[in-house]
């Protein structure tokens, strides 16, 4: 193949019919929304979803701010933030052009730029995707975490924020002094609760700054979420097969599944886009969905990619081909997980469990196991350690629940089981890999693991039965390794 040309504005009209393209003037597109982690996720869902809608209100276009890499804007602006997104299944892909990222920012570069762009009354909607560890908070306890090192930077230097959270109140702070109303806050994180979370964490923050602010921020909208769709890393075999299936280069286009849902609490009082036309929910309450989401689907995801990378699968689909995970991840979703979550009436559980299965099989979705293994200390809280907490409360087993978190410490420790060296991406990696150095036995590496109270909170190192399956868990991953414990679900 010969060198093509580059995906802009300039070089759409050269796509072949097969290649969907915007539906509208890409012209006149103007930004509404700034979303704060323009990475892959956001891509393949709420920029999706808003490409939807601009052809009947060009207003809502986004601004893609990344808080900590200069990658994605250096890809997209050459591309007028153009990009692909490639839909894939067992059958093929399905290949669109997303054209609702109009402007992108990187914000260690011109921090000043994002805020302006932030305090612009034009703009009513501050989203985010920002992964657990965006949040600078406590995972146990959801409240701020004051001593994190971007927190201390931001209450000292306010005009020059890192964090997510500095960004967000210094805009604010900006918008009432200039008499402009406060942005929506719309988190789209794999958080319970997330808009409660980042709207106590905010708040929290602007006390320490200013009291008279925090009062404003009080009263800031920030509407709830459940956001779903599976979206691996792009690898560069990915940007080939696009590039030859669009005649053009794309430097990141976004591979993703066909299924995607999103579920939004309506609270948007400077108005928001209709994304209820592009199959967005908008309810009262998401608490039911979200914790069904968390829980079933990241909870699930969580286990499989810790157990199956010990076992040697590199992707999702490769972990579910494993003699036992499938049914250990069915046991883990039916027997433990399910009667945890609140009830939906008139939704079929059952059939999005099976649903769930079918996704984790995509075998077109290379999906890595070590992408999902990252900030486990981060997303244990919320995806494992809730359901054990009702589960133990009911008295009811959670074997399986426990494997997974045992998975995590064994995986953590930072060593695979043929004593090769494991890239442990966590926020809290130093630490962890200190709590166990030179510990073989399976109590004492338990013990080391539970002091992390700002993971396991107080009350489950205080669990004798919690501490005793996490032993026994860890002990029979130790002496056989994941693949054998994992045969044994399947006997």
């Amino acid at each position: 193949m010969g060198l093509l040309m580059r995906l802009s504005r300039k070089t759409i009209d050269r796509l072949p019919p097969t290649v969907k393209r915007p539906d509208y003037d890409l012209a006149p597109v103007s930004v509404g929304i700034v979303h704060l982690g323009i990475g892959a996720f956001h891509r393949a869902h709420q920029a999706a979803y808003t490409d939807a809608l601009l052809s009947e209100n060009p207003s809502w276009g986004i601004c893609g701010v990344s808080l900590r890499s200069s990658e994605t804007r250096d890809a997209l602006q050459p591309q007028d933030g153009l990009y692909t997104l490639a839909v894939q299944d067992g059958e093929g892909s399905d290949l669109s052009v997303i054209g609702s990222v109009v402007e992108l920012l990187c914000a260690p570069e011109d921090p000043e730029a994002v805020l302006r762009r932030m305090a612009d009354p034009a703009t009513r909607i501050v989203s985010l995707t920002i992964t657990e560890k965006g949040y600078c908070h406590n995972p146990a306890t959801g409240t701020l975490d004051e001593g994190h090192p971007d927190i201390v930077h931001d209450l000292a230097n306010p005009a020059r924020p890192r964090s997510a959270i500095g960004f967000i109140v210094e805009a604010i702070s900006r918008r009432v002094s200039a008499g402009i109303a406060p942005f929506t806050l719309l988190s789209c994180d794999n958080l319970p609760g997330n808009g409660h979370v980042l709207k106590r964490i905010v708040t929290q923050f602007a006390e320490l700054r200013d009291p008279a602010l925090a009062a404003v921020i009080r009263n800031v909208a920030s509407p709830s979420t459940m956001v779903d769709r599976i979206v691996p890393a792009t690898t560069d075999g990915d940007r080939s097969a696009v590039a030859a299936a669009m005649g053009l280069e794309d430097a990141w286009p976004i591979m993703t599944e066909p299924f995607r849902q999103w579920v939004i609490e309506e609270d948007f009082p400077l108005g928001r886009p209709a994304w209820e036309k592009a199959g967005a929910l908008f309810v009262q309450d998401v608490s039911a969905f979200e914790f069904m989401k968390l829980r079933l689907l990241n909870g699930s995801h969580s286990t499989l990619a810790y157990l199956g990378y010990l076992a040697g699968a590199e992707t999702v689909a490769d972990a579910m081909s494993l003699p036992g995970m499938e049914a250990l991840v069915e046991g883990l979703m039916r027997h433990e997980v399910s009667p945890t979550l609140p009830e939906l009436p008139g939704f079929d559980l059952p059939a999005y469990r099976a649903e769930l299965l079918q996704r984790f099989r995509n075998p077109a979705l290379r999906h890595r196991t070590w992408q999902i293994a990252m900030d486990g200390s981060q997303k244990l809280p919320q995806r494992l350690l809730g359901s054990i907490r009702d589960r133990l409360h009911a008295e009811a087993g959670y074997d399986r629940l426990a494997l997974g978190v045992a998975a995590w410490m064994r995986y953590a420790r930072g060593l695979d089981e043929a004593g090769r060296p494991i890239d442990v991406r966590d926020p809290h990696a130093a630490r962890i890999a200190g709590l166990a150095q030179g510990i073989d036995e399976p109590d004492r590496i338990v013990d080391a693991f539970l002091t992390m109270t700002d993971v396991f909170g107080t009350d489950l190192p205080a669990s004798a039965p919690f501490r005793a399956a996490l032993i026994k868990a860890l002990d029979g991953l130790l002496r056989n390794g994941s693949a054998a414990t994992l045969r044994s679900y399947g006997a």
